[in-house]
């Protein structure tokens, strides 16, 4: 590699992680009341949008909400957000959401999720926990358009399903296995 091309390499690394800095601490909302707020608001849009989750949160004993989670990468990458632990309108607590990754990736997105807790076990697993990597502990099924259409409330059986919505951005793809969610306080 000649030495202009590792000149620009070295200043578009630089502009990357400033840019990706910069992305992951706007997800984090500035107020309790701020998160609370947003995470209501991406409920009744995921509602709207998918009504399988409508039927689902019905049945739910709780829902975690992450609003707004930003992810940014260049070979190494990472994502973050906040949301909050909800049992029916009332918020119970307040968590984080974390990954990291490397591999092939470059750019940025930005996108929310909400993980549908169908069970005792699933809850005291969180709380006994402060919290859990997604694909350790309770069994968390991503729905995308195929699943949502074969589930009905006898079908549901997992402890936990986690619905990503309003994706955002220049990157390919969302996963939230691996993500590790934190209790934090507010």
């Amino acid at each position: 590699m000649t030495q202009s091309m590792r000149f620009f390499l070295s200043i578009f690394l630089a502009l990357a992680t400033l840019a990706s800095t910069s992305l992951l601490n706007s997800a984090s909302a500035e107020t309790a009341e701020d998160l609370n707020k947003d995470s209501l608001q991406a409920l009744d849009m995921l509602y709207k949008a998918n009504p399988t989750a409508k039927s689902i949160s019905q049945q739910a004993k709780a829902v975690l909400v992450f609003p707004n989670i930003i992810k940014a990468g260049l070979v190494f990458g990472g994502s973050y957000g906040e949301g909050v632990l909800m049992k029916g309108k009332t918020v119970v607590d307040y968590y984080n959401s974390v990954s990291g990754s490397w591999g092939l990736q470059a750019g940025a997105q930005s996108y929310g999720y909400a993980v549908f807790l169908m069970n005792d076990k699933a809850l005291k697993y969180i709380a006994e926990t402060k919290g859990w990597e997604v694909g350790v502990g309770p069994t968390v099924v991503v729905v995308n358009e195929g699943i949502a259409k074969n589930l009905s409330s006898s079908t549901l059986k997992d402890d936990a399903y986690a619905f990503i919505f309003d994706q955002q951005g220049l990157m390919a793809g969302v996963s939230i296995e691996g993500s590790k969610i934190s209790l934090i306080k507010r």
